[in-house]
């Protein structure tokens, strides 16, 4: 072990003893450094987020805070673990399509009030706490889908993955309107004119046919969640389809 507390080998964080030795207990625990390091990266973004930062809002040194986390990485585990225990895992229903959706619907949700999350997310965190527990409870929900276990957890990082693309879509569309100097109704009915103007020229007969009933970038943006709800369900069933 490094003098200043982190490790001079490869370490998992939950394999490290949260408290060492029989010395006084700690005065600071990794729950609460996680929700202090979320609580900044919620209010001021991931960037504002450093081992500095969340040491002195726990009242603790900077070096002092390397003895319970030993690298920014493993903070980063942290965190990601602890707003993973938002999920309620209700138990499932035995329709496979139907709860997967519906964690899908949480995760979206979870990402929405911690839009840093995404960022984070990679297969190196998965194995936390609280991600065992979800991966656990994903594969009780997967009982009933005759496949492996391998695509079965295959599938489960799918709908993730899914989910996390069309969150950070969301979130930089919304970034964006914040930026315009002027209204999203406004620029859309710009584009939407010379857009017409293209299709108009005729060179274009099938993106013309294909909108014809209606712009689906304007419908998705008026029930995103509809969106979201079809494209997981799309995976979904696209997945049972190749079943057996």
């Amino acid at each position: 072990m490094a003098a200043s507390g982190r490790p001079a080998q490869p370490e998992v964080i939950w394999a490290r003893p949260g408290r060492a030795g029989r010395g006084p207990r700690p005065a600071h625990t990794r729950e609460s450094i996680a929700a202090e390091a979320v609580r900044i990266a919620d209010e001021e973004g991931i960037e504002a987020v450093s081992m500095r930062r969340v040491a002195a809002g726990i009242g603790a040194g900077t070096m002092s805070l390397y003895n319970y986390v030993p690298r920014k990485e493993d903070l980063y585990e942290l965190m990601v673990d602890a707003v993973s225990g938002e999920y309620a895992l209700t138990p499932p229903t035995g329709d496979w399509r139907a709860d997967l959706l519906g964690l899908a619907r949480q995760a979206r949700e979870l990402m929405h009030r911690h839009p840093w999350l995404p960022r984070l997310l990679s297969p190196v965190y998965g194995f936390s706490p609280n991600a065992l527990r979800y991966l656990e409870h994903s594969l009780d929900c997967l009982v009933p889908l005759e496949v492996s276990g391998a695509e079965k957890l295959e599938l489960v990082a799918a709908v993730n993955g899914t989910v996390a693309t069309f969150v950070a879509s969301e979130l930089a569309l919304a970034e964006r309107a914040r930026s315009l100097p002027w209204s999203e109704a406004a620029e859309e009915g710009v584009r939407m004119a010379w857009l017409g103007s293209r299709l108009a020229t005729g060179q274009y007969p099938l993106l013309a046919g294909a909108l014809s009933g209606g712009h689906p970038v304007t419908e998705a943006a008026s029930d995103l969640g509809a969106v979201f709800d079809r494209s997981v369900s799309r995976l979904l069933g696209a997945w049972g389809a190749a079943e057996g």
